[in-house]
């Protein structure tokens, strides 16, 4: 009996299960390479948040250099210029409201913003919690935040300053909506820790240090796919075999 050989349908399916199979393997090493990736960031996020508070200096002179400034426990001195405040849509622990970034007058005439915390919906007037709104030089401790080159998404709705609602923060509208033109600003932000403030409000320490880590998950899930079709393509050939025999 004549060997019978696959028909152009049958090698054109074999040849694109082989396709399959090491895009699947390559996907697979993506998530794995991700993962390291993942896990070394946030070993790095763990080491940075238990370190101890460096002046805003440093900040500045990491920042300078491009070095990256995320997370990094800082301390700064200042006076808030409240009638500046701008206000960031936000949640906090269930709630809906804005996060309060207040301009922080150094002693040389500089500016940094500070995102001193949550306030909820009905607070956003800052008459409405004038206990809160410090007055004089303070020192601030809190995390050195980057600042974001462009909008992060699409879905994100335009700022709209007219009502001084932020829904990205653009530091360059933040600081011209709130009349900082010649003035010179701090290229990032600083989060201000948990520090109680008068009065309860702005509520601080809300900066979110969340990084999903499901890189493993992928990589099991892309790699078990490649299994399963290899075993397929396996079965497929040792029936063919038993049927030629």
């Amino acid at each position: 009996m004549p060997e019978r050989r696959l028909s152009p349908l049958g090698v054109i399916g074999l040849g694109l299960a082989l396709i399959a199979f090491v895009c699947l393997i390559l996907l697979g090493n993506w998530q794995v390479r991700r993962l390291h990736w993942k896990e070394g960031l946030l070993a790095t996020i763990e080491a940075r948040l238990a370190s101890p508070p460096v002046p805003l200096a440093d900040i500045e002179t990491m920042a300078g250099d491009g070095a990256d400034i995320r997370y990094r426990p800082v301390t700064v001195t200042g006076t808030f210029d409240h009638d500046r405040e701008r206000h960031y849509f936000a949640t906090f622990e269930g709630l809906s409201g804005y996060y309060v970034y207040t301009p922080l007058r150094l002693e040389d005439g500089r500016i940094v913003f500070v995102n001193r915390g949550f306030v909820p919906f009905d607070r956003k007037n800052a008459a409405t919690r004038a206990e809160g709104q410090v007055e004089g030089p303070v020192t601030i401790a809190g995390l050195s935040r980057e600042r974001l080159p462009e909008k992060p998404s699409f879905l994100v709705p335009e700022n709209d300053l007219s009502k001084n609602i932020f829904y990205w923060k653009d530091l360059d509208a933040m600081a011209a909506s709130a009349g900082l033109g010649a003035e010179t600003v701090l290229p990032f932000f600083i989060d201000a820790g948990d520090a109680a403030n008068p009065g309860g409000l702005p509520v601080g320490g809300v900066t979110r240090i969340s990084f999903p880590n499901n890189h493993l998950q992928y990589a099991i899930t892309w790699y078990g796919l490649a299994a399963v079709l290899a075993i397929g393509i396996g079965v497929l050939v040792i029936r063919r075999r038993r049927n030629r025999d």
